[in-house]
This record gives C-alpha cells, sequence and structure tokens, in this order.
C-alpha cells in the first residue's frame, strides 16, 4: 500500500492520451473532474495525516471515445507558502505547523474567543463545486477557490465570511432544479451563540442575465439552527434535503473550541480537538424550507458518527432518510499515515464498519398516540419512531447494508424517492476494493472488482434522455499496485455493471476524494459543435456538473 499513500504525485500538466480497450458510449462527453491529496512531504517535513495532503486536482476528459487525462495541484496560498519555504509552515488539521511567529496563522487579537480561532488553510482538497456560472475546489473551512475546470488552473481565492458568518462550511453541498446551491456551515461564537447555519448561494446574481457574474455575494444565511453547547459544537461532513426539508444530524463527534483556540500554544493538532460522546445522542434536525425554521419536535437517535448522507425524501406524511453510519469516530484514526503505511493490514483494520442505516421522522405527531408507540405509518421501512414524554420522539433505524462508503445516486433523484446506491464497498479496510450497487427496494446488489486495483468514489452519469433511474454509465479512477497495469479510468453499464470500456493512462494516479462529472459545455444550445467546443481548449463557457 505504500505505492498508494505518503509518496508525492508528480502533476500531468500535459494532457496525455490512454489507451481505450472497449468502447466508451458515443453520447458520453464530457469531464471527470476530482479532487484529493497528492502531496505528504514538503522538503524533510511531512504531514501526519492523509486528509492533510496538498490538493491535486485531476481530469479525465472524454469526446468522441477518446480519453485525455491531466492532473495539477491546487496553487493555494498554502501551496505557495510551503514550497515556497520548501517545508510545512501552514498547519492542516492533522499536523500542526509552527512557521515565523512574525507570521502567526492565528489572529492577533486574543482578547475575545471568536478572535482566537485560527485562519484555516485554503488547501481545498475535499471536492468540486458548482455555483453560477464558476467551479470551486472546496475544503471544510471557510475558504474555497475558483479553478478553471478546463485547464485546473486556480484563480481567485472566495472567503465565505464575506457573505455568510461561518467558519466551517461542508464540501457536499446540494443542487436544486434550478441550479441554487444549498450548503450549511458553522458559525462559532458569534455574537455569544455557537451556531449552524444554512444558506444558500442562487444561481445566478439577480437583476442580471449576463453570465460571469458570480452570485457568491447574494448568499442568503435563511436558517440558523443553535448549538447544544456553546464550546463543543458537533462535527458534519454533510446533510440531507428533501423538496420541502433540510436534514441536519447534531452528532456527539464534537469540537472543543478552547481547546482548539490553544492547540498551537499548546503544540497539538487540531485533530486532538475533536472527541466522540459516546454517552451522548445524535439529535436529528428537520428544516422547513418554506418556512425557514425547525420543526419543533425533538427527534433524536443512538450516538453515531455519519460523514455522508445519501438521499433523503417525503413519504405518507414521513422524511426518510439514509446515511452511512458509524459506532464511533475511529475511522479518522485509520488515515494517519503512520497507520497506513506500516503494517496496513494491522493497523488499518477497521473497527466500526461504516453501514447503510435508513430513518424515518414523522413530520407530525399526534397529541393522543400513547407514549412507546410508533409513529412510523411507512410500508416501505421497518425503521420506527417512538414516542416519549416532554415531546421526545426516539428513532430507530432499518439496516440496510454494511460495509459500502462514498454513496452517490442519479442526483436527478436527489430529495426524491430512489432505487439505487453506486458506492464502493469496504470490507476490513478503509480503502475501497470494489465498486457496488445496491438496490435499496430488493436489498440485492451488484459489485465489480479487480486484483491489485483500488477504485475511487464512483459518479452515475445518466444517458440523455434516460427514463430509467440506473439508465447511465458509472465512472471510477482506478490505482493499480500491479507493477504491470497501468492506472485507468473505468466505464461500467450502471444498469449490469458490466465494463465497458477503460482508459489507461501512463500518468501517476492517485487515490481521490470526491469530485464531479461535467457535461460538454452547452454546445447544443450554442449552435455549436463538439468540434468547436474541442478545438478552444482555454474557453470559459459555462458548464453544467452531473452532481
Amino acid at each position: 500500500m505504500e505505492i498508494i499513500f505518503g509518496r508525492n504525485k508528480k502533476e500531468q500538466l500535459v494532457p496525455v492520451p490512454a489507451t481505450v480497450t472497449g468502447k466508451i458510449p458515443t453520447w458520453l462527453q464530457g469531464t471527470l473532474l476530482r479532487n484529493g491529496p497528492g502531496m505528504h512531504t514538503v522538503g524533510v517535513s511531512k504531514y501526519n495525516h492523509w486528509f492533510d495532503g496538498l490538493a491535486l486536482l485531476h481530469s479525465f476528459s472524454i469526446r468522441d471515445g477518446e480519453v485525455f487525462y491531466r492532473s495539477k495541484y491546487l496553487q493555494s496560498d498554502t501551496y505557495n507558502a510551503n514550497i515556497e519555504a520548501n517545508k510545512i509552515v501552514v498547519s492542516e488539521f492533522g499536523t500542526m505547523a509552527y512557521p515565523d511567529p512574525c507570521k502567526n496563522i492565528f489572529s492577533k487579537a486574543f482578547s475575545y474567543l471568536s478572535h482566537t480561532i485560527p485562519d484555516f488553510t485554503d488547501n481545498c482538497l475535499i471536492n468540486v463545486m458548482k455555483c453560477g456560472d464558476d467551479f470551486y475546489a472546496t475544503t471544510e473551512t471557510n475558504y474555497i477557490r475558483k479553478i478553471n475546470p478546463q485547464t485546473l488552473e486556480t484563480l481567485e481565492k472566495v472567503d465565505y465570511r464575506k457573505y455568510v458568518a461561518v467558519n466551517l462550511a461542508t464540501s457536499h453541498p446540494h443542487y436544486d432544479e434550478a441550479g441554487n446551491v444549498l450548503n450549511m456551515g458553522t458559525s462559532i461564537v458569534d455574537k455569544g451563540r455557537t451556531k449552524y447555519v444554512i444558506f444558500k448561494i442562487p444561481a445566478t446574481a439577480p437583476g442580471t442575465k449576463k453570465k460571469g457574474k458570480s452570485p457568491l455575494k447574494h448568499a442568503e444565511a435563511f436558517c440558523s439552527i443553535p448549538s447544544r453547547s456553546l464550546l463543543s459544537p458537533s462535527y458534519y461532513h454533510s446533510f440531507g434535503v428533501t423538496e420541502n426539508y433540510v436534514i441536519f444530524l447534531e452528532q456527539p463527534f464534537k469540537l472543543d473550541i478552547l481547546k482548539m483556540a490553544t492547540a498551537y500554544v499548546r503544540g497539538v493538532s487540531w485533530a486532538s480537538c475533536m472527541s466522540f460522546h459516546r454517552e451522548d445522542k445524535t439529535y436529528i434536525h428537520i428544516i422547513d424550507q418554506r418556512t425557514k425554521k425547525p420543526v419543533p419536535t425533538k427527534f433524536y437517535t443512538d450516538p453515531m458518527v455519519v460523514f455522508h448522507h445519501v438521499n433523503a425524501y417525503e413519504e405518507d406524511g414521513c422524511v426518510l432518510f439514509d446515511v452511512i453510519a458509524y459506532e464511533d469516530s475511529s475511522l479518522y484514526e485509520l488515515f494517519y499515515l503512520a497507520n497506513l503505511n506500516q503494517n496496513f493490514e494491522e493497523n488499518s483494520r477497521m473497527t466500526s464498519v461504516p453501514t447503510l442505516k435508513r430513518f424515518a421522522v414523522p413530520l407530525h405527531v399526534d397529541k393522543n398516540a400513547e407514549l412507546g408507540s410508533n409513529l412510523i405509518k411507512v410500508a416501505t421501512t421497518r425503521a420506527t419512531a417512538l414516542k416519549e414524554k416532554d415531546g421526545y420522539v426516539y428513532c430507530q433505524p432499518e439496516v440496510l447494508y454494511e460495509g459500502l462508503e462514498l454513496p452517490r445516486i442519479n442526483y436527478a433523484h436527489n430529495g426524491k424517492p430512489y432505487r439505487y446506491i453506486f458506492a464502493a464497498e469496504v470490507q476490513w479496510s478503509p480503502i475501497p476494493t470494489k465498486i457496488l450497487k445496491y438496490d435499496v427496494l430488493t436489498k440485492s446488489s451488484l459489485k465489480w472488482g479487480e486484483e491489485c486495483c483500488w477504485p475511487a468514489e464512483p459518479v452515475f452519469v445518466p444517458t440523455p434522455g434516460a427514463k430509467d433511474e440506473d439508465d447511465g454509465v458509472i465512472l471510477s479512477a482506478i490505482v493499480s499496485t500491479d507493477p504491470q497495469k497501468l492506472p485507468f479510468l473505468l466505464v461500467l453499464d450502471a444498469k449490469n455493471f458490466t465494463e465497458l470500456a477503460r482508459a489507461s493512462v501512463d500518468a501517476d494516479l492517485h487515490l481521490d476524494l470526491h469530485g464531479l462529472f461535467i457535461p460538454d459545455a452547452d454546445w447544443d444550445a450554442e449552435k455549436q459543435t463538439p468540434a468547436e467546443t474541442r478545438e478552444d481548449e482555454n474557453s470559459d463557457a459555462p458548464l453544467t456538473p452531473q452532481a
């Protein structure tokens, strides 16, 4: 596994053609754009955690059955400062750096707690977000970096705090049918309160139809939820949405703000300031998008850690939502490089298996229902919601599948009833070994796997005009630890999971985290042809993501 973890990856600045075997569908025209850590050593200094590595963007451009690959490091302020110093001088979550005191990453004023929160990194290594006509590399801090999705060039740095009061934000926003972005962030000790903020960014800047105008300045914080603890807010990586509701899990995996504010002077990482409180509950917040207020009923479930929501929808007066849940926070520990690179099979064996769970939450609670009675009458799930005293409802999930992560769906079904989940299968280690299609209706699955192959998150791309939910292809970048086998882009038929094609590239591929597929620019609407679009490699024509 050392070939994958800890070794710096080389950029592929000039697009390299792939060797295609099989046949790529003629309708598949666009770019798979991915993001993840690619550099873990700068000079003689090393990052402690795999999630700390410097962001490396890479893309597979697919046109007329041909594939071209390129990669480029995100030219963030963090990257440039580290490279210039030839050592790690900007702290990441699992690695505390100690730069010149005059360039301290902390705010100068320590008179108020809110001023002691560090100025976080802009090493945006987790995902790619579309906002208006632009694309941004994202992480979980208040910074995002605009990028050119065709050249992978890094553009301006954006601070969410200029538009909404958040110190942290998720890398898993949602998009509605109009293209508006919905996201969540945490506002730490703002005016004496710590709260979770739901905000919306419009698809276009109001009052203008001109392309290129960023809608970020029109971001609206339309709902906030007070943290149950002023100085220990919940960590969260994603959230769920339906047509009318937002689902947020306030879980007992918490940030200790006092420890975080003093981490630098104590010589510890920010990761050490997070802890799982197994004696606490997980609170389920259901926010009505129409009233912009939470549903008043107090829903909760057992302590758990959720990184990825899968999907959510409304049925028979209930909100049903599916998540990948862990019994504790041990997953993060497994990704320390010391565990990944030394005695991999022993140190990275999972103690908590990622489990697909379905929850059902009643939107209206019958006041006359008996205490202890099940409020869920939906026939499609065995999940229960038991009425308790003082307005509390205990939600017990239905377990659907064990051993999958990095879930994706046909995003046209986001927030709606759906049937298929495309995910990476994980068994004894957190590193995916197979790609899986799970049918939530029949509880059956299909799998693809190959010896010495480590797949990335699978991305579903629908066939144009498709009527069936699984009519399309699955794309996944495959890293190989077989020296006789080049890494490749895998193309699967999403219906039967048979291999349609693979595009092998002679390049230094890295395991990534998340990304999206961008269909070729609206050349139909612009009366262009694919060839015309292809000739202009540096075109900034608007692109539409398949989230």
